[in-house]
């Protein structure tokens, strides 16, 4: 017998699930029913991990904090969440391309269209970490439901010979994963039971990996200073969208109108933190940069530590 056979049919998301056993002689609303019943083990599973996933997010922040990058590795489904994620912090953190990135088995177009086949082979993702130069001061993610996907194993056994942090999200069990021989710092293995269709992990394994990704890196962001309260402060204003929200952001965080917020959004350079700055601390554009850059990006304690007057 293949022992890949013994490995694939001992994994939690190719067992046979009783709760949708007979789904096919049901109708519409029972095959919605069952399979958001069992979308409701989702968000209790992730929550047992959050040890683990504030562990990642320690080793984040200090990558980032050290001039790092944030890089995400994986295939198919477990790929496309990772580039996705990535792709939404430079609009929503403001934070400059590349600083968090995604890698996907088959490159660029299996993010459009499935290559099934490029996740078996561990030299590409050790190949893709060598070309992005992958250091001590970067983190490497691998995101694989069944933790053992050939192309993200590679990616982290060659990171971690760069020196690099290492996390693996996948819905897999570490006892599992132990006896795989799989290694990295930081696991996070949620789990979330049979699917409803034996096997598609694009449904709750999915699902929670999309959950983990965001905590992953909101809570990163905001441990830099990305948010004021609960505000996204550092958005960029790069279409009319963002700038009507950087005006609201402004005006709901100072109490200001609409006209004075625009007038300041300008004064400091669209850059929605000054702005705040200036018009909670009375400051002038100068003196708001020179706090933030003093109080590393925080706006709170920009405006605790304005000089007394």
């Amino acid at each position: 017998m293949n022992p890949l056979f013994r490995e694939i049919t001992a994994l939690p998301t190719e067992q046979n699930n009783p709760a949708s056993s007979a789904i096919d002689t049901a109708d519409t609303q029972e095959i919605l029913s069952i399979i958001s019943s069992e979308d409701s083990r989702v968000a209790p599973a992730v929550r047992e991990e959050l040890p683990f996933i504030a562990k990642a997010v320690d080793m984040i922040v200090a990558a980032f904090t050290a001039g790092g990058r944030l890089i995400y590795a994986g295939a198919g489904t477990s790929g496309r969440l990772g580039i996705l994620d990535a792709s939404e912090c430079p609009p929503t953190f403001g934070t400059p391309h590349g600083m968090v990135l995604g890698i996907i088995a088959g490159g660029s177009d299996a993010v459009f269209r499935s290559q099934e086949g490029a996740e078996d082979r561990p030299e590409s993702g050790a190949d893709d970490v060598r070309e992005l130069e992958v250091g001590p001061n970067d983190v490497v993610c691998g995101i694989a439901a069944s933790g053992r996907t050939p192309y993200v194993v590679g990616a982290l056994r060659e990171a971690k010979t760069r020196g690099a942090g290492t996390v693996l999200v996948t819905t897999n069990s570490r006892e599992q994963l132990q006896r795989l021989g799989i290694a990295a710092d930081v696991f996070i293995c949620p789990n979330v039971g049979p699917e409803v269709v034996t096997g598609s992990t694009r449904m709750k394994s999915g699902t929670a990996q999309k959950l983990v990704l965001n905590m992953l890196t909101t809570a990163s962001m905001i441990r830099l200073g990305k948010t004021y309260g609960n505000v996204m402060v550092d958005l960029q204003m790069t279409n009319e969208k963002l700038r009507e929200r950087a005006r609201r952001v402004v005006m709901e965080t100072t109490g200001t109108d609409y006209d004075t917020a625009s007038a300041v959004l300008v004064s400091a350079g669209e850059h929605v933190k000054t702005a705040i700055v200036m018009l909670l601390g009375d400051m002038a554009y100068h003196e708001a940069t020179a706090c933030l850059q003093k109080a590393g990006g925080f706006v709170r304690k920009a405006l605790q530590s304005k000089s007394p007057t």
